[in-house]
């Protein structure tokens, strides 16, 4: 079977993690039925929707134009509460470089230094889609509510994961294993909440 979808992203540890989710949906299709944008000449759109679900919509719709392909993709970031919800959709490039990880963990770091434990409270959430060539459209939404912590613990993950303790666990996502980060991560529930609408694709 030749790629019938794409993974709209270009972050290498999306899509690792984005495979590991998805990989029940695979399942008795042959491998090579699902490609990477890295794999087609294609610019990434500017991402300049206002929610995280516009954000995801804009890149697949892209992908899906230039390839032909259905296109899979997600926004996803950190919200705190005591800074109204940002960084947010600005996670990524919160300290002014896009996807430079370590500045953005020290600014919000940095930025949160006075604020005591009790008032600490975050949600990583993530938007993920799925948009056929035809212009079908299906979207997931995925929250997980934590704690932020002072300092960075744990070398897996990526992103805020270092500083982020999930409710009901004293580790934070860089301490878990991949498996056990994928199992309860806000991008691992809206993939899950969306991956009825990839096998329905593939099968149809």
């Amino acid at each position: 079977m030749s790629a019938r979808l794409v993974f709209a992203t270009s972050n290498a540890h999306k899509v690792s993690e984005l495979e590991a989710i998805l990989a029940p949906a695979w399942e008795g299709f042959e491998s090579g039925c699902v490609a990477r944008m890295s794999d087609f000449d294609v610019a990434s759109p500017v991402e300049d929707g206002i929610s995280f679900e516009e954000n995801s919509l804009i890149k697949a719709r892209a992908l899906a134009r230039a390839t032909g392909l259905a296109a899979i993709a997600d926004d996803s970031g950190i919200t705190v509460d005591v800074l109204g919800g940002a960084p947010g959709i600005f996670s990524a490039r919160w300290a002014g470089s896009h996807g430079d990880d370590a500045a953005n963990l020290r600014l919000l770091i940095d930025q949160l230094s006075d604020v005591p434990d009790r008032h600490r409270g975050a949600a990583f959430v993530s938007a993920a889609v799925l948009v056929t060539p035809e212009g079908r459209e299906f979207v997931e939404r995925g929250e997980v509510r934590g704690t932020l912590t002072r300092s960075p613990r744990g070398e897996g993950g990526f992103g805020y994961d270092p500083i982020f303790v999930p409710e009901g666990f004293e580790v934070t996502t860089a301490q878990m294993s991949a498996e056990q980060k994928n199992a309860i991560s806000h991008r691992g529930i809206a993939f899950r909440a969306l991956m009825p609408r990839i096998v329905e694709y593939l099968r149809g």
